[in-house]
């Protein structure tokens, strides 16, 4: 276990600064948790992953009209499911999301399951939203950790600009300031993440605003920089990425969801990475290739 010299007032600063600054999001109402329980949270925490909160909330609303629980998306179709995707981004996830879905029909009895094994043995579902799941779900005791965690625990605790790779040690970290309380602790990771992703940014940090700059280890240490290790993603114009979501999109619109592929981006500039784009979106299995015809999964 790291030694945390700042751990005694983080977590009821947290809390405190949570219970008053906290976004309203539809996955923290109650409402939201009596109308779609664990399965709610498990479509935003997909969702959620590399997009913004701002673009998710109309997808995820309209999602859970179409589908408010596992078996109603297992039945869907594979094209279905791409189209109410439409154009949220990495469409891998939406795939991945009907395959949990068609999981936790056949082997959970179409009840999202609790345990954090049973959710990491889920299709698609990675350690982060199958902790996320089982804490904000369903209460359970565990540390949540995210990019947003990560920063916040390296500048307040660890006195660093920006957090070394992902490793395990940032569950050890976190399971370190949450408070015994299952309740409190749902709260002090939330509120971590929130504090990440709204204060203590990665492009700076508004020490006026935070909860933890009393205590916070890189403010006392006057800010020392550091080597920032952040990825950086590559420009999308012009690049494979923006050529395979012409190629989906052109797809979604199409009547049945097939077009002759010599007709799928036909003017599009580089005919070498069009071909490229279809032939990944065919071995990602997010579209099909049959007699001259490309098509949405079925």
């Amino acid at each position: 276990m790291p030694d945390f010299p700042a751990a005694a007032p983080i977590a009821p600063a947290l809390i405190a600064w949570y219970r008053e600054n906290a976004r309203d999001l539809p996955w923290r109402r109650a409402e939201y948790l009596a109308a779609y329980g664990a399965w709610g949270v498990l479509v935003s925490e997909f969702m959620l992953q590399q997009t913004p909160v701002n673009r998710v909330i109309p997808h995820l609303e309209a999602w859970l009209e179409r589908w408010p629980d596992p078996a109603s998306l297992a039945a869907a179709s594979g094209a279905e499911v791409l189209q109410q995707w439409a154009n949220l981004g990495y469409p891998r996830r939406a795939l991945w999301l009907h395959r949990a879905a068609i999981a936790i029909r056949d082997e959970h009895g179409g009840i999202t399951p609790r345990d954090v094994h049973a959710l990491l043995a889920l299709p698609g579902i990675g350690d982060y939203t199958a902790r996320a799941v089982a804490v904000f779900a369903f209460g359970e005791h565990h540390p949540v950790v995210d990019t947003n965690t990560r920063r916040v625990i390296a500048r307040a605790v660890h006195g660093r600009p920006q957090p070394d790779p992902p490793s395990r040690r940032d569950l050890d970290d976190m399971r370190a300031l949450l408070p015994a309380d299952p309740a409190d602790a749902a709260i002090v990771n939330a509120a971590t993440m929130e504090l990440g992703a709204t204060v203590c940014t990665a492009r700076s940090a508004d020490c006026a605003r935070c909860p933890l700059a009393g205590s916070c280890a890189w403010r006392a240490a006057g800010f020392p920089a550091g080597e920032d290790r952040r990825r950086r993603q590559a420009a999308y114009e012009g690049s494979d990425r923006q050529a395979r979501g012409g190629v989906l999109r052109a797809l979604r619109h199409a009547e049945d969801h097939r077009l002759p592929a010599e007709a799928v981006l036909a003017d599009w500039p580089d005919a070498a990475q069009r071909d490229r784009a279809i032939d990944s979106l065919v071995t990602d299995g997010l579209i099909e290739a049959e007699h001259g015809l490309l098509l949405l999964p079925r």
